[in-house]
This record gives structure tokens, sequence and C-alpha cells, in this order.
């Protein structure tokens, strides 16, 4: 059995509309069941859900879990879920009518202990001008490109799943745990942070996952979004909360002045791109370089404070507070 879990708060009207694709699925040749725990939402998402599950044709499930932030969230529907396999997507994600058919078939085929879909975006507002695929990851958009790809420790790092289009067997849970509470998405804040730890602790139990573009979504994009301000304190505050990361799942053994050497490459490059981006007039080559100076901006006030992954995420959730 397939346990499709959604986390959702205060977003019916796109909620209704993740549901209804859901419903639009093809058989993965097993039963599904669609799970969505209601983090507090004071709108009628509960009315959303319960037309949903009158519709069919998979059971509907309404959980609420009022702990704030979207790991707790997740953590309390694993627990009711039924099935064997687990497979995730967000609130504002239309999953394609083959998204749970190309899942099965991928570890039916691969035998994986986890996986990844493709993620495409859903415009809801034209993108900028300096908008390009490096900045996709703020937008959880990251497109992994039409092969499927093998992923594990040394096997293309840099694709990771995301919570908006991942898939885990059950045993994954068992042998990582869940979703760390402190990190995640939190209402009136930018924290991220979770879906990086937890395939930090798959790669790191030896655990073995594949990329499946078949498995595809269309992730909306809303204006909002699409705002300099928006990238910069993200990717600071990324940083933050990645560098609370590097002390319990190291990237390497080589550092100086407490950060990875390869990064101190990394940010001379970028700093080298800037100049030439300016020279050139790329406007999206000069706001792809500085949003990664942000982040290592970021990086190295998390570093240098010597803070762990808690007392870092509540230094980007009071940066975001001041800057808003």
């Amino acid at each position: 059995m397939i346990s499709v879990v959604i986390a959702t708060r205060d977003r019916s009207r796109l909620l209704a509309g993740t549901l209804e694709a859901l419903a639009r699925q093809d058989s993965p040749g097993c039963p599904f069941e669609i799970l969505v725990v209601d983090n507090a939402s004071i709108d009628d998402t509960p009315a959303v859900v319960a037309a949903a599950a009158a519709r069919g044709p998979a059971p509907v499930v309404y959980l609420r879990e009022t702990g704030a932030g979207k790991s707790r969230a997740l953590n309390s529907a694993v627990t009711r879920a039924r099935g064997d396999l687990l497979v995730l997507t967000d609130d504002d994600v239309l999953p394609a009518p083959g998204w749970l058919a190309a899942y099965a078939r991928a570890f039916a085929e691969t035998n994986a202990d986890y996986a990844a879909g493709r993620i495409q975006p859903l415009w809801e507002a034209p993108p900028p001008r300096w908008m390009s695929p490096a900045l996709y990851g703020v937008l959880a958009i990251p497109d992994g490109g039409a092969r499927r790809l093998r992923l594990a420790r040394g096997a293309n790092e840099h694709i990771m799943p995301i919570g908006a289009n991942m898939a885990i067997r059950r045993h994954v849970l068992d042998r990582v745990g869940g979703w760390n509470p402190d990190l995640g998405k939190l209402q009136g804040t930018l924290r991220t942070g979770e879906d990086h730890e937890f395939a930090l602790k798959m790669l790191d139990a030896g655990l073995c996952g594949v990329y499946e573009p078949d498995a595809s979504v269309r992730h909306r994009v809303p204006p909002d979004r699409l705002r300099l301000g928006y990238f910069h304190r993200w990717f600071h505050d990324n940083g933050l909360i990645v560098a609370g990361l590097e002390d319990r799942y190291p990237s390497t053994t080589r550092y100086l002045f407490n950060v990875p050497r390869y990064l101190w490459r990394q940010a001379a490059t970028d700093l080298i791109g800037l100049g030439s981006a300016i020279l050139t007039f790329s406007q999206a080559g000069v706001v792809a370089r500085h949003m990664r100076l942000a982040w290592f901006a970021g990086y190295l006030r998390g570093r240098w404070r010597g803070t762990r992954a808690q007392s870092v995420q509540a230094d980007a959730v009071a940066a975001h507070r001041s800057a808003s």
C-alpha cells in the first residue's frame, strides 16, 4: 500500500487543487491512501478535505497537529500512515496523473530505499529577467533532468529529495528517524533545512535512492516569492542552517578557519564571477553570484559563532523577523 502525505496550513484553496490532482491518478498497481495533516489551520481546510474524501476514489484521512512546524506535522502523519511506501508532496503541488505509478515502478525495478521525483515550475506570474536555474532551489523547483539516476554517497549527491516530491520505504524511518522539529517550515519565517538534514541522514546510513523523472509534479510559484529580498533572506538563512549541520554531518575533512576549504574556493570563484557578470551586463549572472555569496555570509556567521542547528535556526528566524 502507498500512503501519500501532505502537510498543510491555511492554504485550503491550493490544497483543493492538489487533492483534485490526486483523485486523477492512474492506478499504481496497489491501493493508496491520502493523509492530510492540518498544522493548526484556521481556514476551511477540514471542509476541503471532507469534500475530497467524499469524492474518492482513494481514502482521504484528515489529521490535525497543533505543534508548530512542518516537521512536526510530517512526523505525526507518518505514524498514522498504513503504507509500506510513503510518498510526500505539498499543498501547492499538482502531481501528474502517472505520478504514483511511476514511483511504484521505480521502487520495483531498482529496489531503492528512497526516491526523488521531477519538479517543474508552475509560474503564477512571469519570472523576472534575473531568474535562472541557479535559484530554483529557493522555490523548491529543482529539475534533475529526464533520465533516471542512482542516488547514493558519491553518486549524484547534488540531487536531494525534498518534501514537494519524494518517496521513502517505511524502513527508512526505522533506520534514520523522522524530520527534525527544530528545522523546516514555520509560519512567519523562511526557515528550511529539514529536507537537507533528512537526506544527509539517509546518505550517512548508506541508504540508496533513485531519481525518477516520470514521477513528475508541477510546483506553484506565486508572485510574492519572485522578489530579490525574498531570495537574499532565504540564501542567508539557509547558509546559517547548513553551517549548523556541518559538525554532525561533515562534508569534508579539510577546513580553513572552521570552514570547509572547498567553500572558500567556491566563494572566490563566485566573487570573480560577480565581477565578470557586472562587466558583461548579465543580470541573471549578477543575481546568482550575489545570492551564493549571501549564502556563504550566512554560513560564515553560523560557523564562526560556533552554533548548533537549533541556535542557528533561532538566528535565521530572528534575522527574517527583523528584516520583515
